[in-house]
């Protein structure tokens, strides 16, 4: 199957002498063409994935053929070595189609930045990077756990060494697709010794883990990510798990990632949202074309929100790109208050700029068999301040606040 991926524009790139920017620029449309065919696919299967909580197979399915699972991976290991933001605006472009299907592409993604982040030096984890570009392997996320109240940054369950290999038993309370993954990255107190914050993070293949149901998934939105909760017991090689701890994970990759990424979806769910209402004004427009519709002013409206909405991801990426090589400036409280605002801001704005495109819909919106239907952006996008709640997440900035200088940036 061949499939233009970002180490082979570059090299024709250089052969036909074109000019860097351009070169980027045709790189980048590469990507985005990719991911449409992505949307297409999801877009057609979205409401049946929806409406029987099933996993987005087709488009998953779709990703593999484009290669997109191994967008991030570095080129040196057959992936496409692409930017964040690419990999930001390939999860808006499928939530254009699916919000499900563009969720478990950012959570896959979110697994890949902390394995490139923070796996480089590892033998293991550079040779199972290669397979996930190679073999197109979807990675799913098991971080949080039954007793601690959805804090990813404590553990009850614990690595329990012996020898080369380790056991890991972990009750989790939520892991998504977790019967459609081709491996889970878990976490865990280092040992059974250790305290529950000071924690690592294991990569566990198929093979070498059982999963028994233990919580279901009937939800309002986010159907088809499947986000059951799972007994997971686990035996495997002890260089699987990360050399870095997770507290340093979670601080430079794993939490920025997931607040860009998941900003980014949910920036395609409101976008798809406001796409069925503005063709709704359309068509009452071309009915009473000597008047412009009222509900145009609403969606003018949301129109400015998800453009605010839009400014905030590329602010915060562009703020990512400069800092990334920074370790004492992605686990700065500066840096950590700007991205936790991504995701309120996002979170936030999602779901209000989907309930105005029900608003300007009016009936035709709240019916769930009209082409202006928007339920499912809305329930979906409802989702958005509960994945990692949003009084977390006002908590921690409040305590950051209480001890950091506020950023006062003005533009000049």
């Amino acid at each position: 199957m061949s499939y233009e991926n970002a180490s082979a524009l570059r090299i024709a790139a250089a052969e036909d002498h074109l000019h860097p920017a351009q070169a980027e620029a045709d790189r980048q449309l590469a990507v985005l063409r990719r991911a449409r065919r992505v949307a297409d696919v999801a877009a057609r299967h979205a409401d049946a994935v929806d409406a029987e909580a099933r996993f987005p197979a087709e488009a998953v399915d779709a990703m593999k053929a484009e290669g997109l699972l191994g967008l991030m991976i570095p080129a040196e290991f057959g992936g496409g070595g692409a930017t964040l933001a690419d990999v930001a605006s390939v999860c808006g472009q499928i939530a254009l189609g699916c919000s499900a299907a563009a969720m478990v592409y950012a959570m896959h993604q979110i697994k890949v930045s902390s394995l490139i982040s923070h796996g480089m030096d590892s033998p293991w984890h550079r040779s199972f990077m290669r397979r996930v570009a190679t073999e197109q392997l979807l990675i799913a996320s098991a971080t949080t756990e039954a007793g601690i109240g959805g804090d990813l940054r404590n553990s009850i369950c614990a690595i329990e060494q012996d020898g080369g290999l380790f056991r890991l038993a972990k009750d989790a309370s939520v892991i998504s697709y977790a019967l459609q993954a081709d491996a889970i990255m878990a976490t865990a107190r280092r040992n059974p010794d250790a305290p529950s914050s000071d924690q690592v993070m294991a990569v566990l293949t198929a093979d070498q883990y059982t999963l028994r149901k233990t919580g279901g998934w009937n939800t309002l939105g986010m159907r088809g990510t499947c986000s059951d909760g799972f007994r997971l017991e686990a035996n495997a090689a002890i260089e699987q798990v990360i050399p870095k701890p997770f507290a340093e994970i979670a601080a430079q990759s794993m939490l920025v990632h997931s607040h860009l990424l998941w900003g980014s979806v949910w920036q395609g769910v409101a976008a798809a949202a406001l796409s069925r209402a503005q063709s709704y004004v359309r068509s009452e427009a071309r009915r009473r074309p000597d008047m412009t519709p009222p509900c145009a002013v609403h969606l003018a409206e949301a129109a400015g929100k998800l453009q605010a909405m839009q400014a905030t991801i590329g602010s915060a990426l562009r703020r990512y790109e400069a800092a990334r090589h920074e370790a004492d400036e992605l686990s700065s409280m500066g840096f950590a208050v700007a991205i936790n605002n991504v995701k309120l801001v996002c979170s936030r704005t999602a779901v209000e700029v989907c309930q105005t495109a029900l608003q300007v819909c009016g009936i035709h919106g709240y019916k769930n068999d009209t082409p202006f239907s928007v339920g499912r952006f809305l329930r979906d996008a409802l989702s958005a301040p509960l994945m990692i709640s949003n009084d977390r997440i006002l908590g921690s900035t409040a305590t950051m606040l209480l001890v950091s200088r506020l950023e006062t940036n003005f533009a000049g």
